[in-house]
């Protein structure tokens, strides 16, 4: 079931909730911005001080999170992957045993749908509620509260996690029980890894052949070979700018969660396969911490190209006199 709603981004005073945003990386600033937006108390807690200490200045609450952890109505883990989810809430310091019966979690890492369940599970024997919630949608609609959530749960963990999942989401899609979510956004995953491999495929290819990375961007968006991937990262590499809305190394984990899940499925995957391997090989480039779309720089180097942004080394781009 889908629900979309068209929401006030501000929330009267006998709505507002206790909110609980751990991870603050490039998606969970913009969640937890969001909430606090919606009128929300909103705790901001990252292992970096920066972004707490941002947050803070933007009107997060500022005292400790252990004091009021029993008074929290919602607890978002927005953390890189399954090992980070499973410290946060069961850690030594984790914050499931602090809270009180009835708060719910809402994770958001990209992990399989075997670990949500386990999560689940380990959450319902401490009485509180779990939401096996995925994201999609990229930094900039993290922050403007427009993500897509994939999720699945109870009707009680779905209740209860509504302010938030308010604040944070233009489309919210109730896929059932937990596991529904994780699995919906490997295939998510799978299918936006090999598109933003494609894109850097087709957009150096067409390098070779004199079609500029502008000329690119101009036709390929109009024709049927686009893709929403290709529109919004294709412009990074025209750009030459990888400043990380979407890092390099979040690939190898996502696309190495999709082959694993397919594995078991018995499932072959092989263009998931290639996809992953350009990205390791990124990575093994030193390439990880910048955006994704730096993909197309295993593609550049293969053929001795030089990208955007890169003309300083000497190098012509093909088809250049």
């Amino acid at each position: 079931m889908t629900t979309t709603k068209e929401r006030s981004k501000q929330a009267s005073d006998t709505s507002i909730t206790k909110i609980a945003a751990i991870g603050l990386g490039a998606m969970g600033y913009g969640m937890a911005s969001s909430c606090l937006r919606a009128g929300h108390s909103v705790w901001g807690i990252d292992l970096a001080v920066d972004p707490m200490q941002r947050f803070r200045a933007q009107g997060g609450e500022s005292t400790e999170l252990s004091d009021v952890a029993r008074e929290l109505d919602i607890v978002i883990v927005s953390v890189l992957n399954a090992n980070q989810t499973e410290s946060v809430l069961f850690g030594d310091a984790g914050i499931v045993s602090r809270l009180a019966p009835g708060t719910v979690v809402v994770a958001c890492a990209t992990v399989a749908p075997d670990f949500a369940r386990a999560m689940e599970r380990r959450c319902d024997a401490a009485g509180v509620l779990y939401l096996d919630a995925p994201i999609s949608g990229g930094s900039v609609k993290a922050a403007n509260g427009q993500l897509s959530i994939m999720a699945g749960g109870s009707d009680a963990a779905f209740e209860k996690a509504a302010p938030a999942l308010d604040a944070m989401a233009e489309t919210v899609f109730r896929l059932g029980a937990v596991g529904a979510g994780s699995a919906m956004k490997a295939v998510n995953q799978m299918l936006a890894g090999v598109h933003i491999a494609a894109m850097a495929e087709a957009m150096t290819f067409g390098m070779t052949q004199g079609v500029t990375p502008e000329t690119f961007l101009k036709v390929i968006p109009q024709c049927a070979g686009t893709s929403w991937m290709l529109e919004n990262r294709g412009p990074h590499v025209a750009a030459g700018d990888y400043t990380p809305h979407s890092q390099i190394n979040i690939w190898p984990k996502d696309l190495g969660i999709v082959s694993d899940i397919a594995r078991k499925a018995k499932f072959s995957a092989p263009l998931t396969a290639a996809a992953l391997q350009q990205f390791l090989a990124a990575a093994g480039m030193g390439l990880g911490s910048e955006d994704d779309a730096a993909i197309a720089k295993v593609y550049a180097r293969n053929v001795g190209m030089t990208l955007p942004g890169e003309e300083s080394s000497g190098q012509k781009t093909p088809g250049e006199e």
